[in-house]
């Protein structure tokens, strides 16, 4: 049973970010609508418990409120991970739906964000105030960080202590051919690094705030994860492999074509008490 998906329901992003291993260069627009809520549809009915709706940007999707109200109408715990873009609308008009929402601060220092390729040098305030707006509405809040030589030497804490986020999760940026290549390897780290970084936080444990770690190993193959058309793709390889179309040949049959290994996503700690409204 597949129990917690990411739909990556488009490629567009309002973010330049150079490390993103997500960027869709081979795929070619996104589901209309009435395909992705059937997507939805398969793969609640194959027993998903929780649906991450990711990017690209999600909040550029102007129907991911109907799609967050469709998953959580079929019981689903709905999450998304954004850059904040249009979330504040969101939140003011499908709080109710919506369980967590995942903020992705890669670094505490704005200068370091713009380099990296988000914001325009508020991007770091501008989470601090959207976690506490989430809080308001009853929404959970986690923080995706990914690590890279930009940010490997940095301590976050400050920062996570004032997110207060209930989870908080740290990637060591992951190169993927013909995604990020041409942009990444200038930001990519040794092992020893990162460790270095996971360690510089190690304080956090006690207050329950400590990253869950993700490096490259971890995060290959983990993950059960859906394009913007509405085909599983799976990178255990180092690159995109795409099913069929979910909807034309079924789930089973789809994601059996990607790679995916369930014992690495519980290995990962893909399985937590995510819970629900």
């Amino acid at each position: 049973m597949i129990v917690a998906i990411n739909f990556h329901i488009n490629k567009a992003c309002n973010a330049h970010c150079s490390f993103c291993f997500a960027t869709f260069r081979d795929v070619r627009g996104r589901s209309p609508t009435h395909v992705a809520l059937g997507v939805i549809d398969a793969l609640a009915d194959a027993g998903c418990q929780k649906l991450n709706f990711a990017g690209g940007e999600p909040t550029l999707r102007k129907d991911l409120g109907q799609l967050i109200r469709h998953a959580k109408g079929r019981g689903l715990v709905t999450s998304i991970v954004t850059n904040g873009f249009r979330l504040d609308k969101l939140l003011d008009e499908h709080s109710e739906a919506l369980d967590w929402v995942g903020l992705s601060v890669d670094s505490s220092q704005e200068t370091v964000q713009q380099e990296l390729g988000r914001g325009d040098g508020t991007h770091v305030a501008n989470f601090i105030r959207l976690a506490d707006r989430c809080r308001e509405h009853g929404v959970r809040v986690k923080l995706n960080s990914v690590v890279t030589a930009l940010s490997w030497d940095e301590d976050m804490s400050a920062l996570v202590r004032r997110i207060q986020p209930e989870r908080w999760k740290a990637f060591q940026v992951l190169p993927m051919g013909g995604q990020n290549d041409g942009c990444v390897e200038a930001l990519l780290i040794s092992p020893q690094q990162f460790t270095a970084f996971v360690e510089r936080h190690s304080g956090l444990v006690a207050e329950g705030l400590a990253p869950v770690v993700e490096d490259n190993d971890a995060m290959r193959g983990s993950y059960v994860m859906v394009d913007p058309i509405g085909r599983f793709f799976g990178n255990a390889t180092g690159r995109h492999v795409y099913s069929e179309p979910i909807l034309d040949v079924g789930v089973e049959t789809a994601l059996a074509q990607v790679g995916f290994v369930p014992a690495k996503f519980e290995a990962r700690g893909g399985r937590y008490k995510w819970g629900s409204k």
